[in-house]
């Protein structure tokens, strides 16, 4: 898609954030209310519906940083991309309304999913995840290029703990804590028929966690510390640590595909989806 214009959750100038309402498949609307404080975000993600949910987090602005961040990638935009109107906002979730397995992640790349407007899509650490996923049976297809390209996951979903890319790939930890809110709401709504969750690397460990709180799900008295492969039982799901799908993991062999196999294969058998069911 390309061309320019302001969006409704304040972005400014051409080539900037996308509008509202004119990318493909954006869950928002012009009159989608906007999250402008922590404490917005927190009484909008409240009682709200999977449909409101992803449209209010697409145009939430509660953190700054993140926003100028976000905003100033995709004005300036890579070269490789220069001719293509980015994203600039934040990422809703992917996947399956009811989703049985749940991937969640670190945050937005920001000439990833902040160019592409979906997760984990259009950059290195994409191509590893949704080519092992595809292996698993829980996607349709090996890669993941941009909206228009087919994708479809089956029974499982992919979401993040923070939904604005960060400089350096680093939220804050107020940053993490003013996004928590869309996370436990996402977590309630999907909680009833999840059966495994597959946490990508140690910052999405340590989010995780208060938000299942949050979402009221009783969590177990010790929580081990992130390791790959590590399985918790919680209320009856299972949540398992996976490396994440860096470039500093797959480039140096700390993370290699049998190993990220195995950990998503684990999950769609305790999912039930072995053989990646039509979701």
């Amino acid at each position: 898609m390309t061309g320019g214009g302001a969006t409704g959750g304040g972005a400014t100038g051409t080539w900037g954030a996308a509008p509202v309402g004119v990318w493909p498949g954006d869950p928002a609307r012009p009159g989608t209310p906007v999250a402008r404080t922590p404490a917005d975000v927190e009484a909008l993600a409240g009682a709200a519906s999977e449909p409101q949910l992803q449209a209010r987090v697409s145009v939430c602005i509660a953190c700054p940083r993140l926003v100028a961040w976000r905003e100033q990638v995709a004005r300036e935009r890579r070269r490789a991309f220069a001719d293509q109107q980015y994203w600039g906002r934040p990422v809703p979730s992917f996947g399956a309304r009811t989703p049985r397995v749940l991937v969640l992640g670190l945050a937005p790349a920001a000439h990833g999913a902040n160019r592409t407007g979906r997760m984990f899509t259009g950059d290195r650490s994409g191509d590893w995840l949704y080519a092992a996923l595809h292996r698993v049976g829980l996607a349709s297809q090996p890669t993941s290029t941009v909206l228009d390209d087919g994708l479809e996951l089956r029974g499982a979903r992919i979401t993040a703990p923070v939904r604005c890319a960060p400089p350096a790939n680093k939220p804050t930890p107020a940053e993490r804590d003013a996004c928590r809110p869309w996370l436990a709401r996402e977590l309630e709504l999907v909680w009833p028929q999840l059966r495994a969750v597959v946490v990508l690397g140690g910052f999405g460990w340590a989010a995780l966690w208060p938000a299942l709180r949050a979402a009221g799900v009783e969590l177990p008295p010790r929580v081990p510390v992130f390791g790959h492969g590590v399985e918790v039982e919680v209320a009856g799901r299972t949540v398992l640590g996976c490396y994440h799908v860096s470039q500093q993991n797959t480039f140096t062999g700390r993370l290699t595909e049998p190993m990220l196999d195995g950990v998503l294969a684990r999950a769609a058998e305790l999912a039930g989806l072995v053989g990646g069911p039509d979701q």
